[in-house]
């Protein structure tokens, strides 16, 4: 049988190097510092000083936006455990796009709100500049800086909210930030994560928010559509029809595939889940994808994100079903 020896804390230099010098008061009587040197070294004069509740800063220097954000992160993330570990907590909307990166945001020094989002059943409360944000759902970090952040697509829905909550505030940059979120280098936020987002926080039926996800989800579209034209061409299939409307003989509508081969009854749906934003015209476009399966045209499925990952093998399958064509096609016009 073995025993995993424990490693012991860190000494409070390390841990101070690796916070930036903001520390807890758990932290600190973990590691041998009582009460009463805390309150010295916290008097006018001294040489540390208290930034939040049970927040500590190891300097008399005034404190610097990040050491802000460390200290706003901590406050929310104490449990009371030996470490004051962070799981419990993740900078969130304008603070986190500012440790990002964005530009359409105040750089991280004119940032003078911090939201913190934690679990719902935490018992805290807002203090200083610090705003506490809860969620229901499981919290997923990102490390930006040493600092426990939300990912991008999540960061961006709570700063819409808070944006689009100030009637005074000036028109809020949606449609810059939305693009910025999927052209910020290594952010790892995909169109879809974005919608998802912005759909959970309520925001598609801001009107502000809806138009600049529309356009942000046509131009994504149409850069699909034009490396799916490319592809079609490298892999020498007769030109398919652009967004042809089909209908019935008798005028029934039927759908308007992103392309279609009338000759062997095979349309493209690209991305259709992420063409329409409400339910309403969600539930559109699917019915006019089943209506074709239904009448015997063969429907291709291509999702941007593989057709950029693997073009070879959406090639192939494009091909094969233009051989295999549709299955006792209904005569369809298109107009």
């Amino acid at each position: 049988m073995s025993y995993r020896i424990p490693m012991p804390p860190p000494s409070l230099e390390e841990l101070a190097k690796r916070q930036q010098n903001v520390v807890t008061a758990s932290q600190l009587r973990a590691r041998g510092v009582p009460a009463r040197i805390i309150t010295e070294h916290c008097r006018r004069g001294g040489p540390w000083q208290r930034m939040l509740p049970r927040v500590y800063l190891l300097q008399a220097a005034e404190p610097t936006p990040e050491q802000r954000m460390w200290a706003a992160l901590l406050y929310a993330a104490q449990n009371g455990r030996e470490e004051g570990r962070r799981e419990g907590a993740v900078i969130t909307g304008t603070a986190a796009l500012a440790l990002y990166g964005f530009t359409v945001v105040p750089r991280l020094p004119a940032v003078t709100g911090v939201d913190v989002l934690v679990p719902r059943q935490r018992r805290l409360k807002d203090v200083g500049e610090v705003r506490i944000r809860r969620t229901e759902r499981e919290l997923v970090a990102r490390s930006v800086h040493g600092l426990a952040c939300a990912p991008v697509a999540r960061a961006v829905a709570d700063a819409l909210v808070e944006w689009t909550a100030e009637p005074s505030g000036g028109p809020a940059p949606v449609r810059e930030v939305l693009r910025e979120a999927l052209a910020l280098p290594g952010n790892h936020c995909t169109v879809r994560e974005l919608v998802a987002e912005l759909t959970d926080s309520g925001l598609t039926c801001e009107p502000r928010v809806r138009a600049a996800l529309d356009e942000l989800l046509a131009t994504e579209r149409d850069l699909v559509l034009e490396r799916l034209g490319g592809l079609v061409d490298e892999w020498l299939l007769p030109a398919p029809l652009s967004a042809p409307e089909l209908r019935m003989r008798g005028g029934t509508y039927i759908a308007v595939p992103d392309l279609y081969w009338p000759e062997r009854g095979v349309a493209v749906e690209v991305d259709s889940e992420l063409r329409c934003v409400s339910e309403g015209e969600a539930a559109w476009v699917r019915g006019g994808q089943h209506r074709m399966e239904y009448l015997g045209v063969r429907v291709v499925y291509v999702c941007g994100a593989r057709l950029a990952a693997d073009p070879d093998v959406v090639g192939g399958e494009l091909r094969e079903a233009y051989r295999a064509g549709g299955t006792d096609v209904v005569e369809l016009l298109v107009v």
